[in-house]
Order: structure tokens, then sequence, then C-alpha cells
């Protein structure tokens, strides 16, 4: 079951007064706005962009195709 509620002077409220017996063990997962979640994608976006083309020289140009012969010895495609 999932419950929802927000965090008020650094506790969790949960809405509709539900109440979980003391010792209950919970995950807190924090909810974004969408604005955040955008932010956040972009962010990532941009970090994932840096990485871009920085494999290095000297790897073979079927590595792409090819991955699973050079890393596990499977056949060529």
């Amino acid at each position: 079951m999932t419950y929802q509620g927000k965090v008020v002077n650094g506790v969790v409220v949960l809405e509709n007064g539900a109440k979980l017996p003391d010792g209950t063990a919970v995950r807190v997962e924090p909810v974004l706005s969408a604005s955040e979640e955008e932010a956040a994608a972009e962010a990532l976006s941009k970090k994932l962009l840096e990485l871009a083309g920085s494999a290095g020289p000297g790897l073979p140009s079927d590595l792409a195709r090819n991955h699973d012969h050079y890393l596990h010895g499977g056949p060529k495609h």
C-alpha cells in the first residue's frame, strides 16, 4: 500500500489522517515537481553529452555492432 503526505517541521504527516503503527519500517522518496524533474533531466543530458565521443582512439570501427564479440568472444555480425 502507498501513502502520501508532506513533511511538516521535519516530520512526515500522512494525508487523510492515515496512521502507521510505531516501529513500522517505511521508505521515503521525495516527489519532484515537474520543473525539478525537467531540471534534473537537463542536467543528466548535459553530463551525458560531455561524455559523448570520449571512448578514446584505437577502438574498432564496428564496436557498436560487435560489442558482444569484443567483450565476450561471441561471433561477429
